[in-house]
């Protein structure tokens, strides 16, 4: 049975409430167990820090760890949750870019203090389940769409050729099997500050990583690809975007904005549909 059907059916049983896959555990095991190594390596990372953020932020949102405390080090945490030094940096990145923890190099990663309460958020550190996902991306669609065909028409030579460094090291990421999430994020970010118009960035930036779909979701099994073939795909995607920006065409930017975010909805849809129906 597929981790994600397991999410969708314990959201419906605990609806509102973060899925903690920490928590499921064999009887007699405890919670701070190290997280299952048994998946295939190419995913297993990307899991492993999942769950290491949502340990994390549990314990930031329940008070363990304060605002303006200092994180335990890499060292520490590796030792006490059984991960390696690449999924510690991958979560510790991921806490950052939702604005949860600052680090300041050569000192140490902090709690960053309660942001002053406002009447509007996205919290998207709590989209455990593919209900929440698919509604981003539908918030995604309408944005990203109209800030790519802006994008087109206000662009400059300089915020092209960094669009185009980005594609470059996200394509660079797939040939080595490296981490690909911060390159995804990096390319819809640069693209929104591409638009001349600053709260498409800072909109993007409040986001985060965690506006990745994969990053919650196996993406490339609900494609029923493997990892490598999925992200050549996103890839190819990302380039015909890149493509009409270049040739300043709003509308094929548009479309082709439209056409890669629709292409990720359709296949969480279609997993959805499955996972209601007991498929």
């Amino acid at each position: 049975m597929a981790w994600w059907y397991v999410i969708i059916q314990l959201s419906k049983d605990y609806p509102g409430r973060i899925i903690d896959m920490s928590s499921i555990a064999a009887p007699g095991q405890a919670k701070t167990a190290p997280l299952p190594r048994s998946a295939p390596r190419a995913r297993r990372s990307v899991s492993l820090a999942e769950q290491l953020v949502e340990r994390l932020t549990l314990q930031i949102r329940a008070g363990e760890l304060a605002p303006g405390a200092k994180l335990p080090t890499e060292a520490e945490i590796i030792a006490s949750h059984g991960v390696s030094r690449t999924v510690v940096r991958e979560a510790l990145s991921r806490l950052s870019a939702a604005g949860l923890t600052e680090t300041h190099h050569g000192i140490g990663t902090f709690v960053r203090e309660a942001a002053p309460a406002s009447g509007f958020g996205i919290d998207t550190t709590q989209m455990a389940t593919m209900v929440e996902v698919l509604a981003l991306l539908e918030v995604r669609i309408s944005m990203e769409t109209e800030a790519s065909a802006l994008a087109a028409l206000r662009r400059s030579e300089h915020q092209l050729e960094t669009i185009r460094q980005v594609q470059a090291s996200f394509g660079k990421a797939i040939a080595d099997e490296a981490g690909t999430v911060d390159h995804d994020f990096q390319f819809h970010l640069q693209i929104a500050r591409a638009t001349g118009n600053r709260y498409f960035a800072e909109l993007m930036t409040h986001l985060g990583t965690m506006v990745i779909p994969r990053t919650r979701l196996n993406t490339a099994e609900l494609a029923n690809l493997d990892r490598k073939e999925y992200l050549v795909r996103v890839h190819r995607e990302h380039q015909d975007i890149v493509d009409a920006i270049a040739r300043q065409d709003p509308e094929a930017a548009r479309a082709a904005m439209r056409t890669h975010l629709a292409n990720s909805r359709e296949r969480l849809r279609r997993a959805q549909e499955a996972a209601r129906s007991g498929a």
